[in-house]
């Protein structure tokens, strides 16, 4: 009784310390700069602490991002509504899809590969690397996947600035590395990439 009572322990214990999938909560929708101020302030940011986000503000970024603001449709607009553009996020305790519609980062895979995501130095200290990634099958064409990916980096930015924070979009990474690091399907394609953190 005595050995399976500690193995029980060292199994939950086990399972206390590894990633798990994050519950985000429902944005706050009252909070931020004027709009006005926000574009203001909205730049590009290259030097970022290692810091994390805290929950709240990870969850009203992504809501902001691309997240669903009617029963149906999302914060980002797409051409023909096809909605082909998910957001997978690397942080230190993982990498996460974003379940826009359940409010919930699905975790991928355990352990910090911020680093993977670009060449840049920061991208390794970033609390934040979004990772934009096109379904071709859905996409109205390649042109329109690549706009459709435009809009949500600029809700990114937005948000950024309203909230204090850096932000940059990036192109140099390695689509293949990501590729594997998401396991995607060869219909899928990463489009871009954006940094987001408390900068230095």
């Amino acid at each position: 009784m005595y050995k399976q009572l500690i193995v029980i322990m060292s199994f939950l214990f086990s399972l206390s310390i590894s990633a798990q999938d994050i519950k985000l909560n429902a944005p706050n929708k009252d909070g931020g700069k004027p709009l006005m101020q926000a574009l203001s302030e909205r730049k590009s940011s290259r030097e970022f602490q290692d810091k994390e986000l805290p929950v709240t503000v990870l969850s009203d970024l992504l809501w902001a991002a691309n997240g669903f603001n009617r029963a149906a449709n999302r914060t980002a607009p797409t051409a023909n509504d096809r909605q082909e553009i998910e957001l997978y996020v690397t942080l230190e305790s993982g990498v996460y899809w974003y379940d826009a519609k359940n409010l919930l980062l699905k975790l991928i895979k355990s352990g910090d590969y911020r680093k993977s995501t670009g060449s840049q130095d920061f991208v390794a200290d970033a609390a934040l690397n979004v990772i934009f990634v096109a379904d071709m099958n859905k996409a109205s064409s390649r042109e329109y996947a690549y706009t459709d990916c435009g809009f949500i980096a600029q809700n990114i930015y937005l948000f950024a600035a309203s909230e204090n924070l850096g932000s940059v979009t990036r192109g140099w990474y390695d689509k293949d590395v990501l590729a594997k690091l998401l396991d995607l399907p060869s219909h899928q394609e990463v489009l871009l990439t954006q940094t987001v953190g408390y900068t230095k």
